[in-house]
């Protein structure tokens, strides 16, 4: 008897398995009230796609960076609890097979998966770890980035930029860029303190398909006026970006000077709030 051949399709816990239904070949395919045949979506759900919009970016997360010679992936070391900068090519040998090209590539290892995640009508994203006991990606005003939080805050937000080549950006609570850094000995680190968008900081990410079609049938809801608007409007709330020369972006001007004029008038209010606080409290004592 023939021994049966083992998938090594990448599994994540939780996950539901899609039993496979067999069709005979000679039945006709459903076809609409025009007459035209339906057309069934066979992608499987699992398929790792590229994010056309921010709104696809949840769920699995697959990132990895456009290196010379070999890409890397962002992993977390188990073992150590820290993030590691892993080459995709590590295991090829120079008479093996040719590695798969760079959009073809997917996660071989729990390691390389992160979990997108957000909050219901908020613009920023949390990176969240697939192994272990599931830590965000955080990153501190001197730009030093790790993974070893395990409540989200501030430094644990991440606003996504889809770039016109479909490429993603990932700009933190500072207004600074993530990016992958060289250090002594040739070694590469991720910092988080890049004032615009350049090779360093543009990444590939991919994601699952179900979590795309997901995305999809929410906007069509909501264009169909089927489900309610966020409280917070993703397009008017998000930071406006500009792009010019080889996809370079950076935030604009204005938006920067608004930001700083909003969080002046924000430090004045509490200011004002306090003292007549403690002018109400001095009058009773």
């Amino acid at each position: 008897m023939a021994e049966q051949v083992r998938s090594t399709k990448l599994k994540f816990k939780g996950e539901r398995v899609k039993k496979k239904r067999k069709r005979d070949t000679g039945e006709d395919e459903p076809t609409t009230s025009s007459g035209k045949r339906k057309k069934a979506d066979d992608k499987d759900p699992e398929t790792w796609v590229l994010p056309e919009s921010v709104a696809e970016l949840r769920g699995p997360t697959f990132i990895i960076h456009a290196s010379d010679p070999s890409p890397i992936s962002i992993n977390l070391n188990s073992t150590t609890s820290r993030i590691s900068l892993q080459p995709l090519d590590k295991d090829k040998s120079s008479d093996g097979p040719e590695a798969p090209k760079l959009l073809d590539r997917t996660p071989t290892d729990v390691s390389q998966v992160w979990v997108t995640t957000r909050v219901a009508g908020s613009p920023t994203i949390n990176l969240r770890t697939g192994t272990g006991e599931g830590k965000f990606l955080s990153c501190d005003a001197h730009g030093l980035v790790s993974a070893d939080r395990d409540a989200r805050g501030p430094q644990e937000e991440w606003t996504p930029v889809v770039l016109p080549d479909g490429m993603v950006a990932f700009m933190n609570v500072y207004e600074k860029y993530l990016g992958v850094d060289e250090v002594a000995g040739g070694n590469l680190t991720l910092r988080g303190d890049s004032e615009e968008v350049g090779f360093a900081e543009r990444f590939w990410v991919k994601i699952q398909y179900k979590y795309q079609k997901e995305a999809h049938e929410e906007e069509k809801k909501k264009k169909d006026g089927l489900a309610t608007e966020p409280v917070i409007d993703e397009s008017s709330s998000n930071r406006i970006y500009q792009s010019w020369g080889a996809g370079r972006s950076v935030v604009s001007v204005e938006d920067k000077k608004e930001l700083k004029r909003a969080r002046k008038e924000g430090r004045l209010a509490e200011a004002m709030l306090d003292r007549r606080a403690k002018l109400k409290s001095d009058r009773f004592c």
